[in-house]
């Protein structure tokens, strides 16, 4: 296993280097070793199918739920949903600009989640539901069908909102 530090050295040896083409090149290679390094510990990965700024996700192992090969949602980078827990984004559901997705979260259906928003722990949001803003919805909670979530509002515990 490679550490940070073994990475910083790598790039200090680098940076030695004449040339801005050797560094950029250097730099595109480090990342695509760490990618393929971490590649065990992913549990999605982005395809080629868009929607808008948006791109498709396929597990790429058994999860929860989640069969390998499963088509998930739609998010804007893999920093709206973390590769670790079981959470997911699934059918038509969104997830947009800084919104993150983490723990055992679920994302579904046509629901759209944007902004700053959060959605953690086993919080589900479901339906045509929007959660946007600096909005965090987290514990048990479930926002489903048409509900609106925004601005500073936090939704806990085993709160419903429909």
């Amino acid at each position: 296993q490679v550490d940070d530090q073994a990475w910083s050295q790598v790039r200090i040896q680098v940076k030695e280097q004449v040339g801005d083409q050797v560094r950029y090149q250097a730099t595109e290679i480090i990342k695509w070793m760490k990618k393929l390094m971490n590649k065990e510990n992913m549990k999605y990965e982005l395809t080629t199918n868009k929607r808008g700024h948006l791109t498709q996700i396929r597990a790429i192992k058994d999860f929860a739920n989640v069969k390998k090969g499963d088509l998930g949602g739609f998010i804007k980078s893999e920093s709206n949903l973390s590769q670790e827990g079981d959470c997911w984004v699934s059918g038509n559901a969104r997830v947009a600009r800084n919104a993150r997705v983490v723990g055992n979260a679920k994302v579904s259906d046509n629901a759209w989640v944007s902004g700053n928003a959060e959605i953690y722990n086993n919080a589900v949001v479901s339906g045509n539901a929007k959660v946007s803003d600096d909005a965090v919805v987290s514990g048990n909670a479930r926002v489903y069908n048409n509900a609106r979530v925004f601005g500073n509002a936090v939704i806990n515990n085993n709160a419903l909102i429909c």
